[in-house]
């Protein structure tokens, strides 16, 4: 039975009512000068991300999806490539590499992080090219759940192979990997900032981080139908994928507290870690990073133990979820994608025993007792 009031998985109207007063004087202020396409609140943004992250530019857009888009576009991702992406995430890595005709090629991750693994990716670089049908384009490194994907091995097999690197950072906003903020680790970085993510909006939103400056000129021409110096300089073949302002505003407001909600994240997760490590297996850290902690995941060793914790869980007011249930290359719309002979077992066997548990920085330090006597089986 339920003890006190369900908890929130995810609790923005608790949010709402901490952040609302500042965040109403940023939207305030887009509707008194009413430019709500590429106001100043966008360049702003895109100013103070840029630094946060230590990046050269940072270009404000309409989605992490639309972001991931892009910097494929810019590199003239098309049919015949192959792009290397982790099997375990979020569809969205995925679908843009078919919406540009290419061949997004799954690799198996990490069992005790869910990061992509090095020897699979080299692995299945190597298969692709002694096949010779797909040329290997490009490989998108995922940093899920808050943590970062291992950078440094990333960007020497990119290097060996040729390969442009690139990194979906849509979960882990905030996170660090050796000391340096997430964002500069390869060629482009996208952020998402869907209200689910470490720093969200109160909508879709997205940025692409880089340092290369035609890259950056490029991404704001795709950004804008193509765009050239003037409106109606028509470039390229584009999409209308801008930042609201009014989003960049909600965002502005949101990134003044962001530093202490990491902080909570944290303790949060340590909390987790010392209360729950003899009754499930908690998420492994990525050495040399921090994370953002945008999900909080352990396993169980199998589906009946999985069920059966998030029944419980669920009697006891406390709400679970499942990332991810069907890892991407088994999903309809990419089995064709991939070659049934090739097994990633890791990937494969995660759906059945991952659970998530609430982490967000509005819970208190009693949910969070709650969170931990209810897995542990203390609550009546």
């Amino acid at each position: 039975m339920t003890t006190g009031q369900p908890i929130a998985f995810l609790d923005l109207p608790r949010q709402q009512a901490r952040l609302g007063g500042a965040v109403q004087r940023r939207v305030d202020a887009v509707m008194r000068h009413c430019r709500f396409v590429m106001g100043p609140e966008v360049e702003e943004l895109e100013g103070r991300l840029a630094a946060y992250c230590g990046a050269k530019h940072c270009i404000g857009v309409s989605s992490g999806t639309d972001a991931l888009l892009m910097v494929l576009m810019g590199e003239e991702i098309g049919p015949g490539d192959a792009v290397f992406l982790p099997a375990f995430t979020y569809t969205a890595t995925a679908e843009v590499v078919l919406l540009l005709g290419a061949t997004p090629v799954f690799v198996d991750v990490n069992p005790g992080t869910f990061q992509i693994a090095p020897e699979s990716l080299t692995a299945r670089i190597e298969a692709v090219s002694e096949e010779g049908e797909l040329e290997p384009r490009a490989v998108i490194g995922v940093d899920l759940f808050g943590q970062p994907a291992p950078w440094e091995a990333l960007r020497e097999i990119a290097g060996r192979y040729d390969l442009a690197l690139f990194d979906d950072c849509a979960q882990s906003f905030g996170g660090s990997y050796q000391g340096r903020k997430l964002g500069r680790e390869a060629l482009a970085t996208t952020l998402s900032f869907f209200p689910s993510k470490p720093l969200g909006g109160y909508g879709d939103g997205g940025a692409i981080l880089t340092d290369d400056d035609g890259r950056a000129e490029l991404y704001r021409s795709l950004r804008s139908h193509g765009e050239g110096r003037t409106r109606y300089e028509v470039l390229r073949i584009g999409l209308n994928a801008r930042l609201d302002t009014l989003q960049a505003a909600v965002l502005l407001a949101k990134l003044d507290h962001f530093e202490g909600e990491l902080v909570r994240r944290e303790e949060i997760a340590s909390a987790y870690d010392a209360g729950l490590a003899e009754y499930v297996t908690v998420p492994g850290r990525v050495s040399e990073s921090a994370s953002a902690w945008a999900v909080y995941s352990v396993l169980l060793p199998d589906v009946g133990a999985r069920d059966a914790l998030q029944a419980r869980l669920t009697a006891a007011g406390v709400p679970s979820a499942v990332y991810y249930p069907k890892p991407l290359h088994h999903q309809p719309a990419y089995r064709e994608q991939h070659d049934p002979v090739v097994s990633l077992p890791v990937s494969e066997g995660l759906g059945a025993r991952i659970l998530a548990l609430p982490l967000h920085p509005e819970l208190t330090d009693a949910e969070v007792a709650r969170v931990i006597a209810a897995v542990r089986g203390e609550v009546a």
